[in-house]
C-alpha cells in the first residue's frame, strides 16, 4: 500500500527536487507490541456480511489519495488541534 501511495504521489504531485517520494521512507526498529504481519480474512468476513467493495482497492486508493490533495486546508485544521505525530497509547510506568 505505501509503494502505491508513493508511486501516486509521484504521478499527481511530484516532489520539487524530481525524486520519488519511495526516497522518504525509512525502516524503524520495532516498537513495543509490534505486530510482524497483519493477517486478514477477507473472504470470512464478504461471506458473514454480504459486503462488497464498490470500486476496485486501486481506485479506491487513487480517490483517497487525490482527496488529501485537494483538501490541504481540512489537513492543515486537524494537524492543528495539538497532535505532533507523537507516539499514542503508550502505557505509563508504574514504579
Amino acid at each position: 500500500v505505501l509503494l502505491g501511495i508513493c508511486d501516486l504521489l509521484d504521478r499527481l504531485k511530484p516532489r520539487s527536487d524530481g525524486k520519488p517520494y519511495r526516497n522518504l521512507m525509512e525502516s524503524v526498529t520495532d516498537r513495543p507490541g509490534h505486530d510482524r504481519r497483519y493477517a486478514t480474512e477477507a473472504a470470512k468476513f464478504k461471506n458473514q456480511t454480504q459486503w462488497k467493495a464498490q470500486v476496485p482497492f486501486e481506485i479506491g486508493l487513487e480517490k483517497t489519495v487525490r482527496w488529501y490533495l485537494e483538501n490541504k486546508a481540512w489537513c492543515q485544521d486537524v494537524q492543528g488541534k495539538g497532535y505532533t505525530g507523537q507516539r499514542l497509547g503508550l502505557a505509563k510506568s508504574q514504579g
